[in-house]
């Protein structure tokens, strides 16, 4: 029987989702169609630039993503910590970049009035009842899909659906499971065979990382060598402080940014190439000896990575994660069992 996502996607309490969405039919409407020779790549940059204004608009980290060329991964999780200790003011700010009353030449949103702002938080509970949805993971899809899929069919000149339904989520319950299904979202183009390494996986939140890693690093040498040289402005030479993956949900925390792995973000990369390698090959390789205990750390069993790394998709429907909390997901939504409990078995150590 059919359950309402209600039970297991909670507003109020925080939690880590993986969310997917198809296309309809699961054409290639985001990517190059091969039947019809029609090119629509331009159409996962609307989707990296929508996830961007989000990430900054709602109460909601970004922990990652993958856009594909019919279907799209994103990795979610909601603060209602941060929900609230909003003000008031903030969350009618927050609201009107999100649905502007008006907007100026560039379609860019117009600042708002004093007056703009309290019209919008009119009405009793209008204040809370937005605040549920800036941290809502649904109210997220939703303003990340539509505008999409209006903008869409305008370019095509049609009506009618552009995605498949809603979404499918799934709740991430621990570190083990975090760490799998993040693995799985960034590997997606290799094992698609669209990209050769985590690198060169356009659209994906491990090369976005990578590249800020790398442009971290050029951005210390120049100001090493300023530094060494006793000279100033940096800012005036074109070095940007801050880095290209802001927007993103860090691994571990960063000053005040709350991470949402265990692992250092070189660990993880290193992990996420090995594993990477061993799809492109075919192979079936062991685990290396130096990877092994940050993965049994975070309670995976890494004997089973690569299999759970490289199906997480089918393994589990509703929830993710060790036996023993698969078990207690199953209470709290008043059923006996969870889909996917043997997998989870087989893929995370039961500790």
């Amino acid at each position: 029987m059919t359950k309402a996502r209600s039970s297991i996607v909670k507003d109020g309490i925080e939690g880590v989702y993986h969310c997917i969405s198809r296309c309809v039919r699961r054409a290639f409407l985001c990517g190059r169609d091969s039947i019809t020779n029609r090119n629509f790549e331009h159409r996962k940059q609307w989707i990296h630039q929508r996830l961007m204004v989000l990430a900054d608009i709602f109460l909601i980290d970004v922990c990652g993503y993958a856009i594909m060329d019919n279907h799209l991964h994103v990795i979610l999780r909601n603060r209602p910590d941060l929900a609230a200790n909003c003000s008031d003011q903030d969350i009618a700010r927050r609201w009107w970049r999100l649905f502007p009353k008006r907007r100026n030449r560039w379609r860019q949103p117009e600042q708002p009035t004093e007056e703009e702002l309290a019209a919008l938080l009119a009405g009793q509970d209008r204040a809370t009842e937005l605040r549920q949805r800036l941290a809502s993971i649904s109210w997220f899809m939703r303003c990340l899909k539509e505008p999409i899929a209006r903008r869409a069919n305008a370019e095509d000149q049609c009506t009618g659906r552009f995605w498949e339904g809603r979404f499918k989520s799934v709740a991430l319950l621990d570190q083990a499971a975090i760490l799998t299904c993040s693995a799985y979202v960034d590997l997606n183009p290799i094992r698609a065979g669209i990209a050769p390494t985590p690198e060169a996986s356009a659209y994906t939140s491990v090369q976005e990382r990578i590249r800020a890693r790398q442009a971290g690093r050029k951005r210390n040498t120049i100001e090493n060598a300023l530094v060494s040289k006793q000279l100033t402005g940096g800012d005036s030479m074109g070095i940007k402080l801050r880095p290209h993956d802001h927007w993103l949900c860090p691994l571990r925390n960063e000053g005040n940014r709350r991470g949402y792995l265990n692992i250092e973000l070189d660990d993880y990369l290193e992990l996420l190439d090995w594993t990477g390698r061993q799809i492109v090959e075919n192979k079936k390789g062991a685990v290396p000896a130096h990877l092994a205990p940050i993965l049994t750390r975070l309670e995976v069993d890494h004997e089973q990575w690569l299999t759970s790394s490289r199906k997480f998709g089918s393994m589990f429907y509703r929830v993710a994660g060790t036996m023993s909390r698969m078990a207690q997901a199953a209470i709290e939504a008043s059923q006996q069992w969870m889909k996917g409990k043997q997998a989870g078995s087989m893929a995370f150590l039961n500790v």
